[in-house]
């Protein structure tokens, strides 16, 4: 009975270290390999698209390998960690949509700087009156794209179906009072090299 039970135990050490698992990361759990839905061709994919992000931030500012963290699944970028300054959660974020094959960003960054309340609510305004102008726009479809702004300056990311939505969505953001400038990150499903199912 000893030995039936040290054999089990020993294979079953033997095949954990032979499955591996993946990192703990964005989810607080770690995920076998083995059970992971994604094909070894999206693991891959992911993997490449996340060590190209890392590079692309380390070379940008050599804090970042510390400070930032980004885990990439299926496409789908997760940033997290801490910055100096909206602005630079903002530059992060943008240089994350840059990146070829990806599909969304999840910008979990936060902030050390203190927090102003007058220039916030200026902000939340701005990005509350692009998001119901995108909402209530027919040409447009709204849950495609990501919007923040900080000190007027409006940052919209998405993927959009055509050039024209595209133009679309830059137009209604160059229509809202008292911004002072809009960044587009916006692409074209068929630039993408991951498309959506």
């Amino acid at each position: 009975m000893k030995i039936k039970t040290i054999n089990f135990i020993v294979i079953i050490f033997l095949l954990s270290g032979c499955i591996g698992t993946g990192s703990k990361g964005v989810f607080g759990t770690g995920v076998s390999i083995a059970l992971d839905p994604r094909s070894i061709g999206t693991q891959i994919d992911d993997s490449i698209m996340q060590k190209n992000i890392l590079t692309r931030l380390a070379v940008r500012d050599k804090s970042y390998l510390l400070s930032i963290n980004a885990k990439v699944l299926d496409g789908r970028i997760f940033l997290t960690g801490k910055t100096n300054n909206p602005e630079e959660k903002l530059q992060i974020t943008k240089l994350a949509w840059e990146t070829a094959g990806v599909r969304s960003v999840k910008n979990d960054i936060k902030i050390k700087e203190e927090f102003n309340f007058k220039q916030s609510a200026k902000d939340l305004l701005i990005t509350s009156q692009l998001r119901t102008a995108l909402i209530f726009n027919k040409k447009i479809k709204a849950s495609n794209y990501n919007i923040d702004t900080y000190k007027k300056k409006i940052f919209i990311y998405g993927i959009s179906l055509t050039t024209d939505e595209r133009k679309e969505v830059i137009n209604e953001a160059k229509q809202i009072l008292d911004v002072a400038d809009v960044v587009a990150s916006i692409f074209l499903v068929e630039d993408l090299r991951i498309q959506k199912d």
